[in-house]
């Protein structure tokens, strides 16, 4: 697989397009905290992270994240609507800290890599820092 973050965005959007309450997606650690963001940001309702307990796969499996998508009660509309892939492989998309991308003005996240590790953009901002601009979400 040439861009697992590509095809970890992929299964939450099909998952969502399938209205699927839960979606497993293999584990690694990039993929452990954009999860952790999207929780934080209130996009998902619940995760966890399994271990693999087999010795011969630890060393190429870093074990599954599994995903408790969020939607509306009344509506049943999804809590996250898009999912985009901005810096892919062939072509790396990065920002300085003076020019963050807004998504939606201010409505969406984009999810960057920076020297602080994974952050939203609103917090690249308070803390004047730059990098890889990774997704939006909105």
């Amino acid at each position: 697989m040439t861009d697992p973050i590509a095809d970890y965005l992929t299964r939450v959007r099909n998952a969502i397009q399938a209205r699927h309450k839960v979606v497993n997606i293999p584990a690694s650690h990039i993929k452990k905290e954009i999860t952790k963001t999207l929780m934080d940001k209130g996009y998902i309702l619940n995760y966890s992270f399994e271990d693999t307990n087999d010795s011969s796969l630890q060393s190429k499996h870093q074990g599954n994240i599994k995903i408790a998508l969020k939607y509306d009660e009344r509506t049943k509309q999804p809590a996250i609507t898009k999912l985009e892939r901005i810096s892919k492989p062939g072509l790396r998309k990065y920002a300085n800290s003076n020019n963050l991308p807004r998504v939606l003005n201010g409505l969406g996240i984009a999810i960057l890599s920076t020297s602080k590790g994974i952050i939203t953009d609103k917090e690249a901002r308070r803390d004047s820092v730059g990098g890889e601009v990774l997704c939006f979400i909105y």
